[in-house]
């Protein structure tokens, strides 16, 4: 891990599961997510995404590992764009697969959260 990164939560994706870890880098929470987002795999996304006290907060989804998502985690990124964007923060997409862009792009998502092509980009301001 890089010098400012601090590891919060990691976990090992089998096939039809989730892995979520959640990492800082310069203030902004940087979670990286793996294997299938969906009803039954929602719910340690929901739970890295829960950021309550935290004043302006600055959060990169890093996609680039999902390999499916349907209309639950369309739920949960509207969700969190509206929790962190009402606290005066953002919420940006990081490298997200053509199928998941594709999902993304069919409900209108993309254009609500900022997606960009890789995670540096992501970080940047």
């Amino acid at each position: 891990m890089a010098e400012g990164e601090m590891a919060d939560s990691e976990h090992s994706a089998q096939p039809g599961q989730l892995s979520v870890a959640s990492t800082a880098t310069d203030g902004i929470r940087v979670i990286t997510v793996a294997g299938e987002i969906d009803f039954d795999t929602i719910e340690p996304l929901r739970q890295a995404l829960d950021v309550p006290d935290l004043p302006q907060p600055r959060i990169v989804i890093d996609v680039h590992q999902v390999t499916f998502m349907d209309s639950t985690g369309i739920n949960l990124l509207i969700t969190a764009y509206h929790a962190i964007t009402g606290a005066g923060g953002w919420i940006r997409l990081a490298a997200p697969t053509e199928a998941v862009m594709h999902t993304l792009q069919l409900v209108g998502v993309d254009t609500l959260i900022e997606c960009r092509e890789t995670l540096r980009e992501a970080l940047g301001t």
